[in-house]
Formats: structure tokens, sequence, C-alpha cells
């Protein structure tokens, strides 16, 4: 006789169950977004001990009463769908962060004209400033040498060559 409690669940299961509440949390959140195309979902993860963290962005950027506004209508709808036994979770809805890499071609094109750092899929790595992003590549405009030996060169970088891009803050 098995005592209560001591199934064991396939470390499998949980992802997939995790995965599902994942892209229904992002189906709730591009419906809120809806009313408001300038601001868009960048990643929903949740931890272990379900701790949902959004990350959202906007065209323009995203400020914190935004985040809060839109936490609290999210955190209400997860209640009243009763996606977690008893409310047994925790929200987190930010803006992704400066040294979060970028993950959407919209978070590209709002970054045009700042410095980042692409990250090769081979694990090389190059330093520029973003210029332009197309629907299958990206110019970033890049100098290497300093003084009157600088030369500037304009790199077309297919996206599919990209590991990540990271913006790089320039003082």
């Amino acid at each position: 006789m098995q005592q209560k409690g001591t199934t064991i669940v396939p470390f499998s299961f949980y992802h997939m169950a995790t995965d599902t509440l994942i892209q229904h949390i992002e189906t709730l959140v591009n419906t809120m977004l809806a009313d408001e195309p300038e601001y868009f979902l960048v990643q929903v993860k949740i931890k272990p001990v379900n701790n949902i963290k959004v990350f959202l962005d906007g065209d323009n950027g995203i400020t914190i009463e935004k985040c809060v506004r839109f936490n609290r209508k999210l955190y209400k709808t997860i209640e009243e769908l009763a996606l977690f036994n008893e409310g047994d979770f925790s929200l987190e809805l930010s803006s992704p962060g400066v040294s979060e890499p970028l993950k959407l071609i919209r978070q590209y094109t709002k970054n045009i004209g700042r410095f980042v750092e692409v990250l090769f899929i081979d694990g090389t790595a190059k330093e520029g400033k973003l210029m332009q992003v197309l629907e299958e590549d990206i110019m970033i405009e890049s100098t290497e040498g300093k003084g009157k030996k600088a030369v500037t060169q304009q790199l077309v970088i297919p996206l599919i060559s990209i590991k990540s891009i990271t913006v790089q803050i320039k003082f």
C-alpha cells in the first residue's frame, strides 16, 4: 500500500503543465493589452513556487504606473479564473530591464540608434550602433580602432546568425 503524498510525478509533467499555463497567461496578457497596442508582451516565466514573472515593453518604453495598473488587472483575472489552487501564486510584472537581451523584432526597432552587443551563434560578438532592422537582418555601424586610424563600417547581420542582442549603456 502506497502512503498518501508519495506518488512520483515525472519531471516532464511539470514542464508540460507549466508550458500550457504560460501559454494561457500569454493569451490573458495579450487580451489585456489589445486596447493599448503601444504595449507588448515580451515574455512570461513561471518559477516552481508559482511565481509568475511577466515582462512587458512599449514602443516608447513603459512606466512604473502602467506596470502597476497591468499587474493589478492581470492578478485579478488570474484569481477570478482560479488558475492556481487557493490563490497560491505571486505575480511580478515589469519591463525586461536594460541588462536583458532583446527578444522581439519590435524591441530591436525601438532601440534603433542605441549601441548594442550582438552575440553570434558561433560565440563571437560585435558591438555597434543599431542602424536598421529589416525582416531577415539588422544593420549595425561598428568602429574599429581609435583616432585617425578609426575605421567605421556598416555590417548587415542575418537574424538567423544571432544568438542574442543586448543594449549597451555608454556614458
